[in-house]
């Protein structure tokens, strides 16, 4: 609980898409969930809405707007941080997906800015191969956006850029949803 109340105070911008984020994270945490439900959830950014577009770094320090990948074809987007469980527990199967849909699907990382560094996460990236290209959200812009609960946090977009799946947790049932926006 206390990561999340920390996740929520971190994120930094106006107030009201802050006040959204940090309710969106205490009520996650207080409502207990643990382990993810099978199939997609609504938590986070709804169905069918079109994300907005921000600006994050790579890890290079350059400026990436999300716009070169919302509505430019399907996207899987994973909020991630080096020292998520969740996320490490889903990372063998993110690498099967993106090696099944790589070609039709842009996969991104959003590592967000809680309790790690850009030079943390380039080195974690050094030693472990990564199943798409890692974006820094070091201002919480991309986790405002799409109203990250928490990390392990899933959302694909379809060609259009509009929300097609949300989903936390490592048994989340996200490949249905992938092949779906990838025409299979």
């Amino acid at each position: 609980m206390r990561l999340f109340r920390a996740m929520a105070a971190g994120l930094p911008g106006r107030e009201g898409a802050t006040a959204a984020a940090r309710r969106a994270l205490v009520a996650f945490a207080a409502a207990g969930l643990s382990a993810a439900p099978a199939a997609a959830q609504q938590i986070g950014i709804a169905a069918g809405t079109v994300p907005e577009s921000v600006i994050l770094e790579d890890l290079d320090g350059e400026r990436v707007g999300l716009e070169s990948y919302i509505g430019e074809g399907p996207v899987l987007v994973q909020f991630w941080a080096t020292w998520c469980e969740v996320c490490e527990a889903l990372e063998p199967r993110l690498r099967a997906a993106a090696e099944r849909w790589g070609d039709d699907v842009d996969f991104l990382v959003v590592a967000v800015g809680v309790n790690q560094s850009p030079r943390r996460v380039r080195r974690y990236v050094e030693q472990h191969q990564l199943h798409g290209r890692v974006l820094w959200d070091g201002r919480g812009r991309a986790a405002r956006a799409f109203l990250a609960p928490t990390t392990g946090y899933l959302v694909i977009l379809d060609a259009d850029g509009r929300v097609a799946y949300t989903g936390v947790g490592e048994d989340q049932d996200f490949e249905p949803a992938l092949a779906r926006v990838a025409g299979d």
